[in-house]
């Protein structure tokens, strides 16, 4: 049976927009590389957009349909990245979390900083 940590979420939708994902124990596959590169250019673009953003809506006198292509091409992108990242992440290898210093009972501030 294959691992959650095995399972990898690809940079791109199947049918329908469902998520395809890719049943591999490595990284070194033709599927798993494609999956890199389309990673990589979603990230390229994402960044060159974000500055085509600043752009226009820089602009004082940027016309109400560019700024709504721009939203649709932002929320795009979004989408994208926010693939990526949960993909990269269900990629980390577990680790237990750092134990606190006297206990579980965690850092103790006094009374006054809620006041």
């Amino acid at each position: 049976m294959t691992t959650h940590n095995e399972l990898r979420l690809l940079p791109w939708s199947g049918p329908e927009g469902n998520p395809c994902y890719l049943s591999t124990e490595g990284s070194g596959g033709y599927l798993s590389r494609l999956a890199d590169n389309t990673e990589a250019v979603q990230l390229e673009m994402s960044g060159e957009l974000l500055e085509h953003a600043f752009e226009v809506l820089g602009n004082r006198e940027a016309e109400p349909d560019e700024v709504r292509l721009l939203a649709m091409d932002m929320t795009e992108a979004l989408r994208d990245v926010r693939r990526v990242a949960i993909s990269r992440g269900h990629r980390l290898p577990l680790t237990d979390p750092p134990a606190c210093e006297g206990g579980n009972e965690g850092p103790r501030l006094p009374t006054a900083a809620f006041s």
